[in-house]
């Protein structure tokens, strides 16, 4: 037993350390290109380039997550008022927390959401060790009952910027998916699975694999 807790001990330092030295890295790598969206984010409507929502994270503590701005500035107003107004929409939003054809989004927003480039401030999370590379993805308070019991397996491990719901169709796939392909990849968690999620995460960006 003893050595069982050694070896999880250990695997938990490893995944952490690569972790932090992939952000840094990225994030260093990546600067001539985040600095050119938030700009962009900035002069497109007067509003700041960066979005921060609360999400939950390991054993279930709330952290500020944050994302390049894709959507106009007073997106919760109006996600209200279409939620009031429009029973479809309201049907979609319930069963997936997204919306096929959301108004919300600018134009500039729906580029970087196609590309996910939105989620690079994320790297940022990752170094304060609020994320993870791999894991699931960080979700809002209004989705822990979506995952019912297995909430317990998702406040395991740090949310992911990637991870198995991700390369194995994110959009395309339903909420209930989701659920399950969060709660294999924390009962089959291994560091070398972590590694090829990170690998097989490029080409399905690149391909914008159910992107939305």
């Amino acid at each position: 037993v003893q050595n069982s807790v050694d070896r999880n001990r250990a695997n938990g330092m490893l995944k952490r350390l690569t972790d932090f030295v992939l952000a840094a890295a990225a994030l260093v790598f990546l600067l001539p290109v985040l600095l050119p969206l938030a700009i962009a984010i900035r002069l497109s409507d007067g509003g700041p380039a960066l979005y921060k929502q609360r999400r939950i994270g390991r054993d279930g503590k709330e952290f500020k997550c944050f994302k390049f701005r894709s959507m106009v500035v007073d997106s919760d107003v109006r996600l209200q008022q279409l939620l009031e107004t429009d029973p479809m929409a309201r049907k979609e939003w319930q069963a997936t927390q997204k919306l096929e054809n959301d108004p919300r989004i600018t134009p500039f927003g729906q580029f970087l959401r196609k590309s996910s480039l939105d989620e690079l401030p994320q790297l940022i999370n990752i170094l304060k060790g609020e994320m993870s590379i791999v894991g699931p993805r960080p979700i809002v308070q209004n989705e822990v009952e979506k995952y019912g019991d297995y909430f317990a397996h998702y406040c395991q491990v740090r949310p992911g910027l990637t991870g198995l719901w991700q390369v194995s169709g994110r959009s395309d796939t339903s909420y209930g998916e989701r659920v399950l392909l969060d709660v294999q990849y924390v009962s089959d968690w291994s560091y070398m699975g972590d590694i090829k999620i990170i690998a097989m995460t490029v080409p399905a960006v690149l391909m914008s694999d159910g992107a939305r």
